[in-house]
């Protein structure tokens, strides 16, 4: 088992500090992938970049929501997936879609499974995909805008997944009652 340092705001190098502090003030507290980042300031920024990115893309809590937890689910993170937990909660998310995701049960609409469908493809084929896989995406009323932003939010998941998975790093406390293992198919 491997681990790296999970700092607080007072052990992490100086130029980690400000952006920890800015990880407080969104979460009000230090998540634990945050406290790791912080060993690499500019992979702690970017992080946060692309986060506040991603947020602000075409899709709404649902749409982000069925991209990330398709990623953590997906890369198998068990810190992740109970983190997106809690924030698809807090984005007031329904609850069957989220346990669905968790699950890796079908997607409540034609439209979330084909996201779902798209994303996963392009994690899995490392973003090889087909005509007709994208025509199918397509279809289900999304476009090329849409692609694009998959490979944002999978360029933030692939940060914090594999740190986690590096890193070990402990669910914190407020994501643990959403405690997550993939199950093996």
């Amino acid at each position: 088992m491997t681990t790296l340092t999970t700092h607080t705001i007072e052990s992490a190098p100086e130029a980690s500090k400000a952006l920890l502090e800015k990880s407080v003030g969104a979460y009000g507290m230090l998540p634990n992938l945050h406290g790791v980042l912080a060993s690499a300031p500019n992979t702690l920024d970017a992080y946060q970049i692309l986060h506040e990115l991603f947020l602000n893309t075409s899709f709404d809590a649902e749409e982000l929501t069925v991209v990330w937890q398709g990623i953590n689910v997906e890369h198998g993170c068990n810190y992740c997936v109970p983190a997106h937990t809690a924030i698809a909660h807090s984005m007031s998310v329904d609850a069957d879609l989220i346990q669905a995701l968790r699950d890796e049960k079908p997607m409540p609409t034609a439209k979330l499974q084909a996201l779902l469908d798209t994303t996963l493809i392009i994690v899995r084929n490392r973003g090889h995909i087909s005509a007709d896989e994208l025509a199918n995406f397509y279809a289900a009323g999304y476009g090329e805008q849409q692609v694009l932003e998959i490979l944002l939010g999978l360029s933030q998941k692939v940060i914090s997944n594999y740190t986690n998975h590096i890193a070990n790093t402990v669910v914190d406390k407020p994501f643990s009652k959403f405690a997550w293992e993939k199950v093996a198919k």
